[in-house]
């Protein structure tokens, strides 16, 4: 059986938690390695043809020389369903599952923890690999050089959907948008507002989720490049969802509801994302996984 990983898509952020706050997403990317005389890249939807600097191979790359090794040529084949430039974490996710994959192939010597590591030290940010690499709703943060992660429960009665237009925002142009100050005002209010995330989850109150939602900082700054974004924030909140927010970058609008509102919650996310966008409900994702053997090296999950 060839080496085999599967990574869940993400949505970073959840409103104040900006490069910190993230939720894995169940769609995947699929990504499977063979042994090769030279690099190559194979999309079978046909969607990609980056070549061997894809971020898959990157972090292939560097699983390897973090362990101290060189990566020999491998052959990568994919299968994604994961909107590309939505806000959904597609770069993170084929980052993760390159290292995935460069560290299974090396033996696993890095393991998951340092995958995690290794990912969120070329992003810069761990809101999208982390719940990528270990499923759920994590919260992570830099500390003493290296990263600092607590998963948090996800309420079983809680449901995700994303409204997914069919226009790309590209993360670069999502952070050239932003100031580099930030007002203390809206730095009190949105560390106050991040705490509710944790109080939420853990007593499995919704209704807190409304504050716990609300951003100050990168969303405000960001509605220029995500035409209709407020009004249907606020239409999605009236409609009864729990909670709406952007979903990384954009342009996806993020919805936490529950059974009961999800019907009208959903029409709202399908006139959002228009004709031709679309409208995801899956499940909470859960951890990146790897399986298969690369060249008689079994992988260690």
């Amino acid at each position: 059986m060839p080496l085999e990983a599967i990574v869940p898509a993400s949505s970073a952020n959840l409103g104040p938690g900006f490069d910190c706050l993230g939720l894995a997403v169940g769609v995947h990317l699929r990504v499977t390695a063979t042994p090769a005389e030279r690099d190559a890249f194979v999309d079978e939807d046909g969607l990609l043809d980056p070549g061997p600097d894809d971020l898959i191979h990157q972090g292939f790359r560097r699983a390897f020389e973090a362990a101290g090794a060189t990566a020999p040529p491998v052959h990568l084949s994919i299968r994604n369903a994961i909107p590309l430039a939505r806000g959904l974490g597609s770069s993170s996710a084929a980052l993760v599952a390159g290292a995935l994959l460069g560290d299974a192939a090396n033996g696993g010597t890095l393991g998951r923890d340092g995958v995690f590591a290794l990912a969120a030290d070329l992003e810069g940010h761990p809101d999208n690999v982390a719940p990528a690499v270990y499923g759920g709703l994590v919260l992570a943060a830099e500390e003493g050089g290296g990263w600092t992660r607590r998963a948090l429960p996800w309420p079983s009665a809680w449901r995700i959907a994303f409204g997914v237009p069919p226009f790309e925002v590209p993360t670069t142009a999502a952070r050239d948008v932003l100031s580099p100050v930030v007002h203390r005002a809206d730095a009190v209010g949105t560390a106050a507002r991040l705490a509710f995330w944790p109080v939420a989850v853990y007593t499995e109150d919704a209704e807190l989720l409304r504050v716990a939602s609300r951003d100050a900082i990168h969303e405000p700054q960001r509605r220029a490049l995500v035409p209709g974004l407020d009004a249907a924030r606020e239409a999605a909140l009236d409609a009864g969802a729990y909670a709406a927010f952007l979903s990384g970058a954009g342009p996806t609008l993020a919805v936490v509801t529950d059974d009961a509102t999800a019907p009208a919650v959903h029409a709202v996310l399908a006139d959002y994302a228009g004709p031709d966008g679309t409208v995801l409900t899956p499940e909470v994702g859960g951890a990146a996984r790897v399986s298969g053997r690369f060249d008689g090296v079994p992988a260690t999950p």
